[in-house]
């Protein structure tokens, strides 16, 4: 395994465009072509140049067959990208409820959180998405986690002006 500190190995111009191939096969949800290419040895947990990995790609773009092609290969759904955002994470950014049932079904942590402290529920809550705040809740996400700042989902809703969320977290708060 390399260590960081490390030089990486340069790579020749057919395997950088075969690299953006296999990327673009997740991010379009082209799960049979992710599927023949992690049956002959493609590491699951591949990432880009952003830190996003094939997961991450899929997930965020809503390609449920793609995205459970990848976890049953062993796509790790904690895996973060460089700025600390995680495939939950971003479903939840993206309104994207199958997904996040998709994803924790596969063992990702309800309370994970990006490097501001964020959760998926103060995700939902900052855009108001009620289905998936109260999915979250009903899979133990705290509705009284704060973020970094010292924020609670329910704080985000008001911020944001999410007056639907707002109301549900006083709900499910008190």
């Amino acid at each position: 395994m390399s260590h960081p500190t490390e030089p990486l190995p340069e790579l020749d111009d057919a395997t950088l465009a075969f690299a953006e191939q296999v990327f673009d096969c997740a991010r379009n949800g082209d799960g049979a072509r992710l599927g023949e290419l992690l049956d002959q040895g493609m590491p699951a947990n591949l990432c880009n140049h952003a830190g996003d990995s094939l997961l991450m790609l899929a997930s965020y773009h809503g390609h449920i067959v793609a995205s459970r092609i990848l976890l049953e290969h062993g796509a790790d759904p904690q895996l973060r990208n460089r700025r600390g955002h995680s495939p939950l994470a971003g479903a939840a950014f993206k309104g994207d409820l199958a997904m996040i049932k998709l994803l924790l079904e596969h063992g990702a942590d309800v309370e994970g959180r990006c490097e501001d402290g964020k959760t998926a529920l103060m995700m939902a809550a900052m855009f108001n998405r009620t289905a998936i705040i109260e999915y979250l809740a009903s899979q133990g996400a705290d509705p009284l986690a704060s973020d970094a700042s010292g924020a609670t989902a329910l704080a985000a809703a008001r911020m944001m002006g999410a007056a639907d969320a707002e109301t549900l977290l006083q709900r499910i708060s008190a």
